[in-house]
């Protein structure tokens, strides 16, 4: 396949687009946007497109958005490298994903200054087309609660600093998008009050919060929670802490890690009952090991141990995971009892709209870039386009 055709028309299969599911459908692309879309008998003139047949059976979906990954295939976006974004960009289509957010953990202030200036000077100079687009940053950590640090490294934990931060969001070339931290903490306030005006995502985890402090925390700007249910307080008869406000607060968007591992299936089903598909984000938090072999690999400078799925700092502690957008959303749908387009909403659409690209994003639309996931009578990836160019095809 050629995989740099401006016009290229996707024939055939059943197209789920932003407001209707075509069956035995055609979209046609030009110069890496969606120009039309409709059912195959409404199809006039094709004579000039590079057409690609889509199997009977097949789905054709929008692109998957993860707004919360380290890294794969042995990349990690603290390695600070124009290659380890390179890796990553290349290789997230594999699985579903056209586009992300670049997510930082807690290390020495040098070292995310660096990840930052980097994935800012990426973001602006080095992306390419053809792979994942990295729409901007997540900054989780330093500004959390050592009680609740995970694989988070202690030593290198601060009280949120509005200083700091303005500091590094000059550093990314204002590309930071979604900030993790622990509200509760002295400054933290502070922080998102000005991530609020800056339109930056204030989100909570590694927290220790209360349910009430939570409440403030919405005052202030708080509108997402990091990971549900992993390092935050719990839900808890005489205080609903984080997974409470989770719950019953619609100020918020909730991540959750379907993996079945960091959360269990039938908690997943009770969260999506609790949240729906209104307000819920799949995200992997994945880290390098991703689309690697077991073995042992560098995570902030820690050594975690991949073992058929879990990735574990100690025998006790999570560290990061090898979730695969794709297996998230097969769970999801597995775990919770929703069809696939509560999956869509989950992995594309509540994503683009948080992130404020829907324009360009998160549906298949007439004028949006033509992200595309082709996925086969199994819900596995069957091709990947970024911006009307073929990613990954089973057929390349």
């Amino acid at each position: 396949m050629n995989s740099s055709s401006k016009k290229v028309m996707l024939q055939h299969g059943t197209t789920y687009a932003e407001n209707q599911v075509i069956k035995n459908s055609y979209i046609k692309i030009d110069d890496g946007r969606i120009t039309e879309i409709g059912p195959t008998n409404d199809l006039s003139d094709s004579s000039d497109y590079q057409i690609i047949n889509i199997p009977d059976g097949f789905s054709i979906i929008p692109g998957m958005i993860d707004i919360h990954i380290h890294g794969a295939n042995g990349a990690d976006t603290m390695d600070a490298t124009q290659e380890a974004l390179d890796i990553m960009s290349s290789t997230l289509p594999r699985e579903g994903t056209t586009s992300f957010l670049a997510t930082t953990m807690t290390e020495d202030p040098s070292a995310i200054a660096n990840a930052l200036r980097n994935a800012g000077e990426y973001i602006d100079s080095f992306q390419s087309e053809g792979n994942a687009e990295i729409l901007g940053i997540h900054l989780e950590g330093p500004f959390i609660h050592k009680d609740k640090a995970g694989a988070q490294p202690i030593h290198h934990i601060l009280d949120p600093n509005l200083e700091t931060f303005k500091l590094w969001k000059e550093l990314s070339n204002n590309h930071i998008k979604l900030v993790t931290l622990a509200p509760e903490l002295p400054g933290g306030g502070e922080v998102l009050q000005y991530l609020k005006n800056q339109g930056i995502i204030g989100s909570i985890a590694h927290s220790q919060a209360t349910y009430d402090q939570v409440l403030e925390a919405i005052e202030n700007g708080l509108n997402h929670v990091t990971h549900l249910f992993n390092q935050m307080t719990g839900l808890h008869h005489r205080d609903p802490g984080i997974v409470g406000a989770a719950f019953l607060r619609n100020e918020l968007m909730v991540e959750i890690i379907v993996d079945g591992i960091h959360v269990r299936p039938e908690i997943v089903d009770l969260a999506f009952n609790q949240i729906t598909d209104e307000r819920m984000i799949l995200i992997t938090d994945s880290m390098r090991a991703k689309w690697l072999k077991n073995g042992v690999y560098d995570l902030g400078g820690q050594m975690v141990t991949v073992k058929d799925d879990h990735a574990l700092l100690d025998e006790n502690t999570l560290a990061g995971s090898v979730l695969k957008m794709k297996d998230a959303f097969k769970n999801i749908q597995e775990y919770a009892g929703c069809d696939i387009k509560s999956a869509i909403k989950m992995a594309s659409e509540n994503p683009a709209k948080h992130l404020k690209v829907f324009d360009r994003k998160g549906s298949i639309s007439i004028g949006k870039d033509a992200d595309i996931v082709v996925l086969d009578d199994q819900m596995d990836v069957f091709m990947t386009m970024c911006k009307g160019k073929i990613a990954y095809s089973k057929q390349m």
